[in-house]
């Protein structure tokens, strides 16, 4: 799911790396907590499941402001 709000060319490459690096705490033999933390997100609490922070992790990279030229 695409947020309205999102290009949608942007959350597919921030969809990407978010997996990405998610796959690689994965393998490393990390929690998803860890992956939160690794890019400065604060967990909600409770159990945390890959796909929800897949999606947070990509909503925080979207969310990240652009650099214009001068």
């Amino acid at each position: 799911m695409t947020p309205e709000h999102i290009n949608p060319l942007h959350w597919h490459q921030a969809m990407g790396y978010a997996r990405q690096a998610c796959a690689r705490v994965f393998r490393d033999g990390g929690a998803p907590v860890d992956a939160l933390k690794a890019f400065g997100l604060a967990s909600a609490g409770g159990k945390q499941s890959w796909d929800k922070t897949v999606e947070r992790i990509a909503m925080a990279l979207c969310d990240q402001p652009h650099r214009r030229a001068a």
